[in-house]
C-alpha cells in the first residue's frame, strides 16, 4: 500500500489515522464483494405503497411493535 507524508493540507486532502484507513480498505472490500440484486416489478410496487403509508403517518414504531410482539408471545 503506497503511503505519502502530506507536508500542507489543502482543501482536497484528508488526514486520518493509519488504522482508521485500513479498516476502511477491508471494509471497501467486503462491499464490492456483496451481490447487488434488482428488485422485481412486484417488490417496487411494494416498496411505493410502503413509502406512500409512511408519508400518510401509517406505521407503528419499533418499541410499539416489540412490545406487541412480546404481548402475544405470553
Amino acid at each position: 500500500m503506497p503511503t505519502t507524508t502530506a507536508k500542507k493540507q489543502t482543501k482536497n486532502t484528508v488526514t486520518i489515522p493509519r488504522a482508521e484507513y485500513e479498516r476502511f480498505l477491508v471494509w471497501q472490500k467486503e462491499v464490492k464483494t456483496c451481490k447487488i440484486v434488482k428488485p422485481t416489478k412486484a417488490e417496487l410496487r411494494a416498496i411505493e405503497r410502503g413509502r406512500k403509508q409512511f408519508k400518510e403517518g401509517k406505521f407503528i414504531e419499533w418499541h410499539e411493535l416489540k412490545r406487541e410482539l412480546a404481548r402475544r408471545n405470553r
